[in-house]
């Protein structure tokens, strides 16, 4: 539609060489999609940071976490939410394209057939102390995957995840000592460790960097019921 300046219309103008740019983002997309999805979790981490390191401020950093977040959510698994929280993560993350369940537990099926689930941390029953008795379960992702606060939402998959330089590790213990003195007993043993969920006699604590749950070093910590249920990148 024409604009209208003072008594005169004024036919937009198409702007040609960016028109070029737009064909050739839209080209650029469509062969990436092509493509498919990342071999495993740990290169298309890897991935992201390389670009990443590469972008030219917090701005361009934020569009191309969208636009990865996105290109993960049409090329990989399905993917299922449980929680507010994991809804809103997912949506600003991966789009529209996450189907919201109410129960953890029915979450935690579809990963058991294939899929991803993200949820919430916060929870009336300590889903995540399932994952100690379903090892072919695992943390893979956690948002925010930045350092500035604590995740609120955890990503489930059947798909482990190795060390990729900068990670969080997520372990469940049914200690009944207090935080404070659970986070003394695992500094004792060598980790810096921070409280993140407590429900239904277990204790759900973020572990800095990334600890097989081989680790011997945790035989040590408090608690009879115990583990490692997965690890998340940072960013």
């Amino acid at each position: 539609m024409a604009r209208k300046h003072g008594a005169l219309l004024d036919e937009p103008r198409v702007d040609t060489d960016r028109l070029k740019l737009d064909h050739a983002l839209i080209e650029a997309l469509t062969a990436r999609l092509a493509a498919g999805e990342a071999a495993t979790p740990d290169e298309s981490t890897l991935a992201l940071r390389a670009l990443l390191a590469e972008a030219d401020d917090v701005h361009q950093a934020a569009m191309l976490r969208a636009l990865w977040g996105r290109i993960e959510a049409h090329t990989g698994p399905a993917l299922v939410t449980a929680g507010p929280a994991s809804q809103l993560l997912a949506a600003d993350r991966f789009g529209l394209s996450g189907r919201a369940v109410t129960d953890p537990d029915a979450a935690l099926v579809q990963v058991a057939s294939g899929a991803h689930a993200l949820i919430d941390v916060a929870s009336a029953r300590p889903w995540w102390g399932r994952l100690l008795a379903r090892p072919e379960l695992r943390v893979i992702a956690a948002l925010p995957d930045d350092r500035h606060g604590l995740p609120a939402a955890l990503r489930v998959a059947a798909a482990p995840t190795g060390p990729t330089g900068d990670d969080r590790t997520f372990w469940v213990s049914d200690a009944r000592q207090t935080d404070v003195r659970i986070v003394e007993a695992l500094a004792s043993c060598g980790f810096v460790a921070r409280p993140l969920a407590s429900a239904g006699g277990l204790k759900l604590f973020m572990l800095a960097g990334y600890v097989q749950a081989e680790d011997g070093r945790l035989s040590a910590a408090p608690g009879a019921l115990k583990g490692v249920i997965g690890a998340a990148p940072l960013f």
